[in-house]
């Protein structure tokens, strides 16, 4: 016992000696307690406090709620399953086969990352609806998109990437050795990838699928306009705050989000993410084993190129409906849509958004460089729990993160200390910043994993202080890193939408928030002019990123990061 608490004083003794250390920890610390701890558990009292708890066991005996939990966990098995499967097929394409268009396959792949997750559903709507150009106008049909299905659809196109890039890392990541060896040994090309490729990629494949599966359960505007008839816990999260005026049922329904998706996270972060079935360690030698199967090959080659044609087919109507007078059924041409983007009522929110997130991009990617520095690069204690405050923002769906800032900041807290903070810019920054300082996080401790801490060892040795060291030895080395993170930060901003959506008023109006208010109301050709603006500016902030760090694709930074 005496032990134990000699060994607390010491510890506190050296983090008061380390300036860097002292620093870090209590600006973390309170940035962490302040905007994402104290937000969750104001969810968490008003979703379970004893006056709650009555409405939540009413709510969950309803036979609608269990129908919009069961739709929940449908829509995002289905959306995980496809998902995964046709990520890795694209992936494997990368890597295994010598086929033309592997560069187009590879940035097809990609792009829905640098999109609102809800642009395709309103090119989705327009070509496939009830009055859709290819189901009405080309086959005659009336088929109703909306429901499980569309939802579905839009829900894999716009989150593939995180299945496609996760499992490319791993499938370039396998020693080509075990191909050869298991080839030497007389396995054939089935046997070879069924016995020693699939095994390895089995931390991949459940990686991807629950990072799916957390991501289609978290997203709001592909449920808001696909679903139909169809309730997910998202859109009865927005339903009950925003058409019922009900914030304590919002509350209650958000904990029943909240929870699995904590559940999940944690163990696609701490069990799935740690679990290694590499067998050699060391950079892999060779090259990866070409498949040449004919029939393999070609068939995956079809694969991608229907892929790739889906992909250019929605995004370029979403480009078509931004210059066409009536999306899906006027196509004169037209500038109209953009001069109200650009020129005319809608300019504000297109430079309300850059501002908001020009702002929350430089904190985020700083508070991110200076966690990752501590997590990785200093022992104290509570470590682990800085750790696990840091990646919440990914952890918990944005819909949750819009109301913990509501419950925590709708008034004067901390006995005055914080004034109310909604209905102001602020309030938008923080939920900005807390989405995207968990990326930067992952980023910095990422690129601090690679850089040999013996650097900063002999600088200390030499008498340079934890600050000095800090700043002119760590922070040149993580600079691709901590541009990375700045871009991860800026693109996540622009193109969020489920931690804003509560938080927006008429003084301050969001990009992505407006494409849903243009959408709802049937105004596409505002929704689509808006989302190729958006696009636009991604993109420049990606070519920035590649400039200045290298030729790496700034899309595929992003997603790792």
């Amino acid at each position: 016992m005496i032990r134990s608490i000699e060994q607390r004083i010491n510890e506190f003794r050296r983090i008061s000696q380390d300036g860097i250390l002292a620093v870090g920890l209590l600006v973390s610390s309170i940035f962490l307690l302040i905007f994402v701890i104290y937000p969750l558990f104001k969810v968490l009292e008003a979703g379970l406090n004893i006056n709650a708890l009555p409405l939540f066991g009413h709510l969950l005996s309803l036979s609608e709620t269990q129908r919009v939990i069961l739709n929940t966990l449908g829509v995002s098995l289905g959306v995980a399953s496809i998902g995964t499967v046709l990520g890795f097929l694209l992936a494997y394409v990368q890597v295994k086969l010598d086929v033309p268009l592997k560069r187009l396959f590879h940035l097809a792949a990609i792009v829905p990352i640098i999109s609102p997750p809800f642009a395709v559903a309103m090119s989705i709507i327009t070509l496939f609806g009830r009055s859709g150009l290819i189901t009405k106008r080309l086959l005659g049909l009336r088929y109703d998109i909306y429901g499980a299905d569309g939802l579905i659809f839009a829900l894999t196109i716009s989150f593939i990437p995180l299945a496609y890039l996760s499992l490319l890392g791993l499938i370039r990541g396998l020693d080509p050795a075990l191909d050869e060896a298991a080839t030497n040994l007389g396995a054939g090309g089935w046997h070879s990838f069924r016995t020693v490729t699939l095994p390895l990629l089995i931390p991949g494949f459940a990686s991807s699928f629950l990072l799916l599966f957390v991501a289609a359960m978290a997203d709001l505007g592909n449920p808001l306009l696909l679903g139909g008839n169809l309730t997910v816990l998202s859109s009865r999260i927005y339903l009950a705050i925003i058409g019922e005026y009900n914030l304590e049922s919002g509350a209650v329904l958000s904990v029943m989000l909240l929870i699995p998706s904590l559940i999940i996270f944690s163990i696609q972060y701490y069990w799935v993410s740690r679990r290694s079935y590499v067998t050699v360690t060391g950079k892999p030698t060779g090259q990866p084993r070409i498949i040449t199967n004919p029939w393999v090959k070609w068939i995956l080659f079809t694969i991608s190129l229907l892929f790739t044609a889906l992909i250019v087919l929605l995004y370029g109507y979403i480009l078509v409906g931004a210059f066409t007078k009536v999306w899906g059924i006027n196509f004169a041409f037209t500038f109209d849509h953009f001069r109200f983007v650009l020129f005319g009522y809608g300019s504000e929110a297109f430079a309300d958004t850059i501002l908001l997130a020009s702002i929350a991009t430089p904190i985020a990617g700083l508070m991110g460089m200076l966690i990752a520095f501590l997590v990785v690069r200093r022992k104290f204690i509570g470590r682990p729990l800085i750790d696990l405050a840091s990646v919440l923002g990914l952890a918990v769906p944005g819909t949750v993160v819009g109301i913990g800032l509501i419950l925590a900041y709708h008034s004067p807290t901390l006995g005055g200390l914080i004034p109310k903070l909604t209905g102001t810019a602020f309030i938008i920054i923080i939920a900005y910043t807390i989405r995207s300082v968990s990326a930067a996080v992952r980023a910095g401790v990422a690129a601090l994993h690679q850089i040999d801490s013996s650097m900063e060892e002999a600088s200390a040795s030499l008498g340079a202080s934890g600050a000095t060291t800090f700043g002119k030895i760590t922070i040149p080395l993580i600079r691709p890193a901590f541009l990375s993170g700045l871009i991860s930060s800026f693109a996540r901003s622009m193109t969020s939408l489920s931690p804003i959506i509560f938080l927006v008023t008429p003084q301050w109006r969001i990009m992505t928030a407006q494409i849903l208010n243009e959408a709802e109301t049937g105004r596409f050709g505002n929704a689509a002019a808006y989302s190729i603006v958006l696009i636009f500016v991604v993109m420049i902030a990606i070519g920035l990123m590649n400039i200045l760090v290298g030729s790496t694709t700034g899309a595929e930074r992003l997603v790792e990061s």
